[in-house]
């Protein structure tokens, strides 16, 4: 088996060798030791993922496994699950009434507490599903605190201290809006939410109240592709989410990644096995209301912890490269902590947010990787990226300049891959 291995390496790396590092568009024909990428791909984008899987993959001959980590909402799907789940619930009355509004986040404020209590029915009993389908007051009050922040007056409706590289609460707050479900009520949700966006046409949009949501989701083809390539040439491959756990489950197996490859919030379930407004923990902090989600630096942690088995504060360092993934993929700066860990690649789609774009177009250690959106790509940012001044997100909530491991300050950039 050795033998078999070194020889597949020696083949690996003469096809490497003959073959131009921008030649995209005619790849050597697949052979089953060497999986092979297929689809279009932006610039030389898909010859350097595919040096990438046979330099780490099985014909490399290694006999450690590699790590792929993909965020999952508009990085392997067209569009968000999570809202699409929340649209489809919001629909078809799932949202059970809590006691109190203020109880389904520690950090609502009293403004969206009073917002919500005015908009959503008040002669529903506590725990009976409200009917945010009957009209459209209820559903306007949720999806603009998810959206914004804000109620439909435009008041704050979140409020307090909190680490902004740790989490987000209208992130957290969707998973604690199902308080009172089972896993397998959100599951049964989730999968018929996921049917009917995947049978609505392209560019499609629904109405929610009067919001205006997409009512599709696609899977891009190549970073499906890409996925099942990866597990083909021996990578572990995860999704990490900052959205809904059982949502993202539903999802993550429809490009063959089971459950316990999908790390997204975790709610705490009660003893008779239903949602709670808590969260599970990470990296010493123990099971909260939301402080510590896949966000940011909290994608990290939750990396170190689940995958890598690194627990208390030292979940928050960057590990040793032993202990990180080889790729990692995202799209928004709620994902610029794990792709920047990668020792392989960093896989960005351009969504034209400015911390995550600031380190992938610096470039610094020359493995980033920037491709626009496959479908409906966004144009060209017109203005630079504020790099030097404010598109760092800071944990108190404020901007400042993005920096490289040297310390020297990114200067801005302008968009160019789109």
């Amino acid at each position: 088996m050795r033998f078999r291995s070194v020889r597949a390496a020696l083949v690996c790396a003469l096809v490497a060798a003959a073959t131009p590092a921008a030649a995209t568009a005619a790849p050597s024909a697949p052979r089953a030791d060497c999986p092979r990428l297929t689809g279009s791909w932006y610039g030389d984008n898909r010859a350097r993922l595919q040096r990438l899987i046979d330099t780490r993959g099985t014909c490399s001959g290694s006999a450690n496994t590699p790590v792929a980590a993909f965020d999952w909402d508009n990085t392997v799907t067209k569009n968000d699950v999570t809202d699409a789940t929340l649209g489809w619930i919001l629909r078809h009355d799932g949202i059970l009434r809590p006691a109190r509004w203020k109880d389904t986040s520690q950090w609502l404020t009293d403004a969206a507490d009073r917002a919500l209590t005015t908009a959503c029915d008040t002669a529903t009993p506590v725990g009976a599903p409200l009917t945010t389908s009957a009209g459209p007051r209820c559903a306007d009050e949720i999806l603009e605190i998810r959206e914004s922040g804000r109620t439909m007056s435009g008041a704050a409706a979140f409020a307090g201290d909190w680490n902004r590289r740790r989490t987000v609460p209208q992130y957290a707050w969707v998973p604690q809006l199902l308080a009172g479900h089972t896993v397998a009520e959100l599951t049964s949700y989730a999968r018929r939410a996921r049917t009917e966006a995947l049978a609505a046409p392209v560019g499609s949009t629904r109405t929610v109240g009067t919001h205006t949501l997409p009512a599709y989701v696609r899977h891009y083809t190549q970073q499906r592709d890409l996925i099942r390539t990866l597990r083909r040439a021996g990578f572990d491959v995860y999704i990490v989410s900052a959205g809904s756990e059982p949502v993202t489950e539903v999802w993550s197996r429809g490009v063959g990644v089971d459950a316990r490859h999908t790390i997204a919030i975790r709610s705490v379930l009660d003893r008779h096995g239903r949602i709670t407004p808590w969260n599970q923990g990470c990296g010493g902090v123990p099971a909260t209301r939301g402080e510590a989600i896949p966000y940011i630096d909290g994608k990290r942690c939750w990396i170190n912890q689940e995958i890598y088995g690194v627990h208390g504060a030292a979940a928050w360092r960057r590990q040793d490269p032993e202990h990180r993934v080889a790729l990692a993929a995202g799209d928004a700066d709620t994902d610029v902590t794990f792709v920047g860990d990668a020792t392989g690649a960093h896989l960005v789609l351009n969504r034209n947010k400015s911390e995550l774009m600031c380190r992938a177009y610096d470039d610094a250690d020359g493995r980033w990787l920037i491709n626009p959106m496959f479908i409906e790509p966004l144009p060209r940012r017109p203005r630079p990226y504020p790099c030097s001044t404010n598109a760092y997100n800071a944990a108190d909530g404020g901007g400042e300049p993005v920096l490289r491991d040297d310390g020297s300050v990114v200067p801005d950039q302008k968009d160019s891959v789109h």
